[in-house]
């Protein structure tokens, strides 16, 4: 299919990436959506993002993962533009629930991750930040960090367009078959790919809204203390905190410290519900502050995001064509890890796109199933 004219749809950093990889490739794109690219209702567009390669048992992710964290090296040398800190991440491994941590040692073995095993002591010596009396231990994989998501998002729409991609604002709707229409429009291309993030279950409402899940997902910043510089990303590493669901990350550029504590089965009407935090979130919040990071208690919360993200059963993501409709590809389902493989992803949904090869059976629509933690790469 040379010369490809094709549509993304979807400007968040799964459609960006992969209309990224197609231009360069030497198709015709055209990257389209409703809004600004970066704008603040965007998943893919918060401050930060957390990169890792832990994945449990699951050595496909682990493997994308090291990938991408490569790969983003080299389009931040490219670019000029900082994306991405090697802070380090910190997985604490919450005593008698350590399967995911357990399973994710013997992957780090096989694929060939560094990482340290620290007793509760040497999370107490190493990173004084964190209080740890019910951890059993944690894992420290020194190469993980941050990437500038909202940064990311926009240097990765500025190479696309330097490629000689085009960047058009419009809306994307479907019809009672689920084929795509842009403003009210049937969508003409070789091939459309639809990356719209948690909008997706809403646009394929018998395709993919049965195997998804859409979630509001409180953030909170809170302020480091008063001249102190030790929740700074230069003394203070990312975490991942299983056993009070919970993750974060330090204070990047003046952000203040990210903490995240997932409150299940928070409901989002993704057009019409103000991107507001919740006062149930600020409370818990504030309480998980209090157990594992008691030197940020009484600090002020700086700022706040409300994102969504689309969870499958499985956490897999979805890379498949529509079942009724030969040249429309469906994208996403990022289930809240997508960012991180971003690079690695676009390449291979631009090969998918291009019938270079088909996709993996992880990723297809159907045969979707819950999986246990101890199976899930993302340990829910």
């Amino acid at each position: 299919m040379p010369n490809a004219h094709i549509v993304v749809v979807g400007g968040g950093i799964a459609g960006a990436m992969t209309a990224l990889h197609l231009q360069r490739r030497g198709e015709q794109v055209t990257l389209i959506d409703r809004w600004e690219p970066g704008h603040s209702r965007a998943a893919s567009t918060d401050y930060n993002r957390v990169i890792r390669a832990i994945s449990g048992r699951d050595e496909f992710y682990t493997r994308w993962a090291r990938d991408s964290r490569q790969r983003w090296l080299e389009l931040q040398a490219e670019s000029g533009q900082n994306l991405m800190y090697e802070c380090g991440a910190l997985i604490l491994a919450t005593e008698g629930h350590c399967d995911w941590e357990d399973g994710t040692t013997d992957t780090f073995d096989k694929v060939g991750v560094p990482y340290y095993r620290y007793s509760r002591a040497d999370i107490q010596s190493r990173f004084p930040q964190f209080r740890v009396p019910d951890i059993a231990y944690a894992l420290f994989e020194p190469q993980a960090g941050l990437l500038m998501a909202h940064r990311c998002v926009i240097t990765t729409i500025s190479l696309f367009k330097a490629a000689g991609g085009v960047v058009e604002r419009g809306r994307m709707t479907t019809d009672a078959s689920e084929r795509p229409r842009l403003d009210g429009k049937p969508v003409e291309a070789d091939v459309i790919i639809v990356a719209p993030g948690a909008w997706m279950a809403d646009l394929f409402p018998r395709t993919i809204k049965p195997i998804s899940n859409v979630l509001g997902i409180n953030v909170l910043y809170t302020s480091t203390p008063d001249g102190s510089d030790a929740f700074d990303m230069a003394n203070m590493p990312c975490w991942i905190d299983h056993g009070q669901g919970s993750f974060g990350i330090p204070s990047s550029e003046g952000s203040g410290v990210k903490a995240a504590v997932v409150i299940p089965n928070t409901p989002i009407d993704l057009d019409n519900d103000e991107r507001l935090i919740e006062r149930q979130s600020m409370n818990r919040t504030r309480s998980y502050i209090k157990h594992r990071l008691p030197g940020l208690v009484g600090e002020r919360v700086v700022d706040s995001k409300f994102n969504q993200v689309i969870l499958t059963p499985d956490t897999h993501f979805i890379v498949d064509y529509h079942p009724e409709h030969e040249n429309v590809l469906l994208v996403g389902g990022c289930s809240g890890h997508l960012f991180k493989h971003a690079p690695v992803f676009g390449d291979f949904v631009a090969g998918v796109a291009m019938r270079d090869y088909g996709t993996a059976d992880r990723f297809k629509i159907a045969g979707r199933r819950k999986l246990s933690p101890k199976e899930s790469p993302s340990g829910r």
